[in-house]
């Protein structure tokens, strides 16, 4: 028994480490560096596009229980700033796609995620939500 549970911990541990190194190696990416002009993606933007990045921001309150993505945004939002068409996109919002349910983060709160870098309208095909930059695959930590 003794030996499962030092098991257990040797791996919750192995993988605790992997998501910090994943954290640690992503380029960062500032909201102030997301776009040029208007809604056009930055050169950096466009660089890093399909590659690891870290953002820092807010997470908006969830469109729905039991997601697997959210909102970040680069101010706290009491209310999520849910998008239906491309035209009011705000240059201020990430769309966050994780593999697992979304625990909710105090939407006051600022946490660091890493994810790979989508560029470019996308319309969610479940929700509806239309995202133009998106994180993939991310993770997340409170700061």
């Amino acid at each position: 028994m003794r030996r499962l549970i030092t098991g257990a911990f040797l791996m919750f541990i192995a993988v605790a480490i992997a998501a910090g190194a994943a954290i640690a190696a992503a380029s960062t990416l500032s909201f102030a560096e997301l776009y040029e002009k208007g809604s056009d993606p930055s050169a950096k933007t466009k660089a890093l596009t399909g590659s690891e990045v870290e953002i820092v921001g807010y997470m908006a309150p969830p469109l729905k229980a039991q997601a697997t993505f959210f909102v970040l945004t680069k101010m706290p939002m009491a209310v999520c700033p849910f998008c239906d068409s491309t035209l009011d996109w705000p240059t201020d919002i990430v769309l966050i796609k994780t593999s697992s349910i979304v625990d909710p983060t105090p939407f006051n709160f600022p946490i660091k995620v890493v994810g790979k870098l989508e560029v470019g309208f996308e319309k969610d095909p479940e929700t509806g939500f239309v995202s133009f930059l998106r994180l993939t695959d991310a993770v997340f930590e409170r700061l």
